[in-house]
């Protein structure tokens, strides 16, 4: 699904030089490449602070301790999403209410929102699904009509950029209150470990996230908030200082592939193709199509007997979960109850040649 190692081979002197110099320093925690690559991802995002963190389920987990939320209070996401969206909320006491998605991008449903806010809802967090943002313009409507804060789910779509209807562009993650995004390894934007961050345009908001990533702390001993240890180490750092001016060639050559493969599987009317929707670019962290003859699992078989990958992203929704079981209720889920049975996501990562692209839709078409 994807080819780590051949993009390391293109820049891996870069990245050994750059891994020697924080062990001959030996700044190993909030080290100069930490500040370094702070700075160049606020600069990239076009966004006032950047505070670095252990992973990207650390960073949701930190946002939402920024609001000094209490015990019962309600957080509105995505049921079609990996479990770390909903872990956090559950682990700080908080309620997640889960909501249904659109058939056609695989985001969070903007009406399916307006319907399960109460009086106890205190935050919005959408989701940026496989690359594409959510419709963040009405979802800043309703979270400004109730009074809700909004936490985006960037861990997938960093690089993207959501378009306002006047045109206007802001990147994804810098558009509600707080962003946070994933640096595992595998992310567009990927570390060679784990790491995240959390982004906002709120000062304010910046130094209370500061001192919940060390401690609570901002003078050593001096605890003036319940915080974490959550710090991105410093040769990860190098790692994502050398990477980041890479981002956009790395998305351009995601968006190449998908444009290849939706080109190829377009006449083929048991497979939906990944929509494009017009308010958002899609930098394609997954290629996730619909197949809707009722045969993905052994188009799946067929294709790795040939030697493919594929995955399915993701095959029991959050609100079917045991460990998320005390949440459950009985409204409907009809759009995520069909996708967990028809998504399949196709190999997508930065180093993949037409020939290989070729012959995966050749073997596709191949398969009765």
């Amino acid at each position: 699904m994807v080819d780590l190692k051949t993009q390391y081979q293109k820049i891996e002197k870069q990245v050994d030089t750059a891994i020697k110099e924080v062990i001959t320093t030996s700044n190993f925690i909030n080290g100069k490449a930490v500040k370094e690559f702070a700075s160049d991802l606020e600069n990239y995002l076009g966004v006032k602070h950047v505070i670095p963190c252990g992973n990207g389920t650390d960073a949701l987990q930190i946002a939402l301790m920024a609001f000094e939320l209490k015990p019962g209070d309600e957080i509105i996401t995505s049921t079609f999403t990996f479990i770390a969206t909903a872990e956090v909320i559950a682990l700080l006491g908080l309620t997640p209410v889960f909501v249904d998605v659109d058939s056609n991008n695989f985001n969070i449903s903007t009406e399916e929102i307006k319907k399960k806010i109460t009086k106890k809802t205190k935050v919005i967090l959408p989701v940026h699904l496989y690359g594409q943002c959510a419709p963040m313009e009405e979802i800043l409507e309703i979270a400004k009509e109730n009074n809700l804060y909004v936490i985006e789910d960037t861990a997938q779509a960093i690089g993207s950029n959501f378009i306002f209807k006047d045109g206007s562009k802001k990147a994804a993650g810098t558009i509600g209150d707080i962003g946070t995004t994933s640096f595992f390894p595998s992310k567009n934007l990927g570390c060679y470990g784990d790491g995240g961050a959390v982004f906002t345009n709120n000062s304010e908001l910046a130094e209370k996230i500061k001192m919940i990533t060390n401690h609570g702390s901002k003078i050593k001993y001096h605890h003036e908030v319940v915080g974490v240890n959550s710090r991105l180490d410093s040769i990860q750092a190098a790692i994502l200082k050398i990477k980041l001016p890479l981002l956009n060639e790395y998305c351009n050559s995601r968006k190449k592939a998908a444009k290849q493969y939706s080109d190829g599987l377009s006449g083929l009317n048991w497979i939906k193709t990944p929509v494009i929707e017009n308010y958002s670019e899609h930098v394609f962290h997954q290629y996730t199509l619909q197949i809707t003859n009722g045969k993905r699992d052994e188009l799946k078989a067929y294709l790795e007997s040939k030697n493919i990958s594929s995955m399915i992203y993701y095959p029991i929704p959050l609100h079917k979960q045991k460990a998320f079981s005390e949440y459950s209720t009985l409204d409907d889920f009809l759009v995520t109850d069909l996708l967990e049975s028809n998504v399949l996501s196709l190999p997508m990562h930065t180093e993949l040649s037409e020939e290989t692209v070729n012959y995966i839709i050749k073997t596709i078409k191949e398969f009765k």
